[in-house]
């Protein structure tokens, strides 16, 4: 569904990509680990459209996309979760909730079903997004992208100031997401949670892949070599 290959990006003169190759599948959950700096929001910045990209370095759908513009890649299909959350502290949830179907892609997701996946925002659905807990925000904050109707919905950093029993419910509810076919790319600081949910795991080091592979067939010793680049 989404193939990288040899990609590079840049802040200005400074590089922070070094020919990252990636792809993922349809239904697949695919999560990117590494330190601080390694390379991971500005892969994802870079895939979303909001750094330049060389067009053939991203392929969506058979399609190259790199360098569209952002609105133009989620109108294709592609939507994030930023780190932070990002929510409009104006709004209420719900309204909050309706601004990801801006781009109006048809598809599984819409209020009704945002709600069946998180019930507690139906509750607060006329609160101010302010008003809620942080778990509640990042629920909100996956809803807005899913009322895109991605293909492939980005998650920057979802446990990030969470509690863990509230970052397990989040997490838990992936089967629900991925069900559909939509595919599911996840930064994660916590490795072991990310070992968990994730079919394959791709370990950034410096702006490069330091280790890929499943989930299930990456020992302890080999994520931590690749993780702190012993």
């Amino acid at each position: 569904m989404l193939s990288v290959k040899k990609l590079e990006a840049f802040y200005g003169d400074f590089q922070a990509l070094f020919g990252i190759d990636f792809e993922i599948g349809e239904s697949e959950t695919v999560s990117i680990i590494g330190s601080n700096g390694a390379g991971k929001s500005t892969f994802l910045k870079t895939v979303c459209g909001q750094l330049k990209a060389a067009p053939s370095a991203i392929i969506f759908a058979g399609e190259p996309i790199g360098g569209k513009p952002a609105n133009e890649i989620v109108a294709k299909g592609i939507a994030m979760v930023p780190e932070g959350r990002r929510l409009f502290r104006s709004l209420t949830v719900e309204e909050n909730l309706l601004m990801g179907g801006f781009a109006k892609r048809s598809g599984p997701w819409n209020l009704k079903r945002v709600y069946q996946l998180f019930p507690a925002l139906e509750e607060k659905r006329n609160n101010l997004s302010t008003a809620l807990s942080g778990g509640q925000q990042q629920m909100v904050a996956i809803g807005r992208a899913l009322m895109a109707n991605p293909k492939i919905l980005i998650c920057d950093e979802v446990s990030l100031g969470l509690a863990p029993i509230v970052v397990k419910g989040i997490y838990d509810a992936l089967p629900k997401i991925t069900s559909d076919g939509l595919a599911v790319i996840i930064v994660e600081q916590d490795i072991d949670t990310a070992m968990r949910v994730s079919d394959r795991v791709y370990c950034f080091m410096h702006g490069r892949v330091s280790l890929k592979g499943r989930s299930a067939d990456l020992t302890k010793n080999q994520i931590s070599d690749a993780y702190f680049g012993i």
